[in-house]
């Protein structure tokens, strides 16, 4: 046997195709030059660390350069060369958006019919208020990275510290909190509270360049158990809400008319009192007046009053007699009637 010939272990050699054969038998006899391999290798590694040498940063995206684990510098958008063979590294950072956190449910597919995962989360929306209630709250949490150095070097895994701190701030300002106001009409208030209590701890504690941009409660609710008990306790703050608009309503119908006709009645009054008292001051001054008259000459101030009075009063007598103690009867007056009118002058 041929010195050159596979050893088979003494078994049968396979079946080889005389194809295959004559080929194998043409390179034994003619191998190929050292040159036009060294030159494949040399091309490869010339195309391979042109590959590695060029990266792209896309919008919305910052790069951070690493040079063997170092941080070297931070690219912007666009097209960008670094050191081959893996000695850069660039990590993307997404920074011109906001980054979302789901508790209490997980959103599937977003678009007209979100859907959303069945599986329960308990755990994380589950909480005790400050009057010993349990509240089932659901929110989110946007946030965008306002440091890529700091959101990649300062902590492990930025993410899940964002969320853990989400969880303790909503604990903690839920737990001060009576389950009527987280249910009704504070959670706007309650989600600000959150957000301030995240920013101070990522910003004074953790410094992981995060900037958080909203907290939003997207569901409350009572846990299914006692759901049917605080229902009917809604509805009853509704029914009273609902009373005391009512009562404004007719209290504002009112008491504005009510406070309308006590001033008006009032101004009525006050003019009153000036017109009897303008009137009361003038009598006086008349009577005054006629006084000092009376005092220069009695007897003619006497008459002249009789003959006023007498003057005032004959207008409005439709039978007029005069009686004479000598007559024997009641004489009559002349008609001195003007016609057209009752009274006789």
């Amino acid at each position: 046997m041929d010195d050159d010939s596979p050893n088979w272990g003494g078994q049968k050699p396979p079946n080889i195709p005389p194809e295959l054969a004559k080929m194998a038998e043409r390179f034994k006899n003619n191998p190929p030059s050292k040159l036009p391999i060294v030159f494949m290798v040399v091309l490869g590694l010339v195309l391979f660390g042109a590959w590695t040498s060029y990266y792209q940063i896309k919008p919305n995206e910052t790069g951070v350069v690493l040079r063997f684990g170092k941080f070297i510098d931070l690219a912007e958008e666009g097209p960008h060369f670094k050191l081959p063979f893996g000695i850069d590294k660039v990590v993307r950072v997404e920074t011109g958006k906001n980054q979302k956190e789901e508790f209490g449910f997980r959103t599937l597919r977003a678009g007209v019919r979100t859907a959303y995962s069945p599986r329960n989360f308990d755990d994380e929306s589950l909480t005790l208020t400050g009057d010993l209630n349990v509240s089932d709250i659901e929110w989110i949490v946007q946030f965008r990275v306002s440091d890529p150095f700091k959101y990649i070097f300062r902590i492990r895994n930025a993410p899940e510290t964002i969320r853990d701190i989400s969880e303790s701030a909503v604990r903690q300002v839920i737990g001060n909190s009576n389950v009527d106001e987280i249910l009704t009409t504070e959670r706007d208030r309650l989600a600000g509270e959150v957000q301030q209590v995240m920013q101070d701890v990522l910003t004074k504690d953790y410094d992981i360049g995060v900037q958080i941009v909203t907290v939003k409660f997207q569901d409350v609710n009572p846990p299914e158990s006692v759901k049917p008990a605080f229902n009917e306790v809604n509805e009853a703050e509704q029914q009273r809400e609902s009373l005391v608009l009512q009562a404004r309503e007719q209290y504002n119908k009112v008491v504005p008319r009510a406070r309308g006709e006590a001033k008006q009645a009032i101004q009525a009054a006050q003019g009153y009192a000036v017109e009897r008292t303008n009137k009361a001051e003038g009598e006086v001054a008349r009577f005054k007046a006629l006084l000092t008259e009376y005092k220069k000459a009695p007897e003619v101030t006497r008459k002249r009053l009789y003959l006023e009075t007498l003057e005032q009063v004959l207008p409005g007598v439709e039978e007029i007699y005069v009686m004479d103690n000598e007559a024997g009867g009641a004489l009559p007056l002349f008609n001195l009637r003007q016609p057209g009118k009752g009274g006789a002058q």
